[in-house]
């Protein structure tokens, strides 16, 4: 379904030994929880928290979500997580380490997504919290849409050029 190898980029199934690799990898991307006022012990307590409940709701509302480590020669810089649903496909979660980051991995990922949601004749949609405005304006960027928006974060979707709505 997914094909990078033209830009280095790899994907496979995420496994048990990849768990230290997954939870320094959602360290890195949740830098704001180093910011909470306590002692590191529990600060780390709380950021090992926050990646069991995320894995935790994702397992329970995404039974069926798949689940890849990105790796560029060999070596793991990121985690893709996506459900692929009937007339969606879900991204889930996007991440990768700082030094993987600015390199537009991102954008390659998610353009192989599109492809994907373009031969499957679905949208392809994803949440991005408010807080994350240079992954809103990569989205923006690669054509997604605000379909829906809270305080907390907006909703986006991309359509193929065959099923994109007319404009109102």
């Amino acid at each position: 379904m997914l094909n990078f190898h033209s830009s280095g980029l790899g994907l496979r199934p995420a496994r048990a030994s990849d768990q230290a690799f997954l939870e320094a990898l959602y360290r890195s991307a949740r830098p704001e929880l180093q910011l909470i006022d306590g002692e590191q012990d529990l600060i780390e307590t709380i950021v090992q928290q926050q990646f069991q409940v995320q894995a935790a709701g994702l397992g329970e509302q995404f039974p069926d979500a798949q689940h890849y480590v990105i790796e560029r020669i060999d070596t793991r810089i990121g985690e893709l997580v996506f459900v692929a649903g009937v007339g969606e496909i879900r991204l889930l979660y996007l991440a990768f380490l700082p030094e993987a980051r600015g390199l537009g991995f991102g954008s390659t990922i998610i353009r192989g997504l599109q492809q994907a949601a373009e031969q499957a004749g679905c949208a392809l949609t994803t949440v991005v919290w408010a807080s994350n405005q240079g992954a809103r304006r990569q989205y923006l960027q690669l054509g997604f849409e605000v379909q829906q928006r809270d305080i907390a974060a907006e909703r986006l979707v991309w359509w193929p050029e065959a099923l994109r709505p007319p404009l109102s």
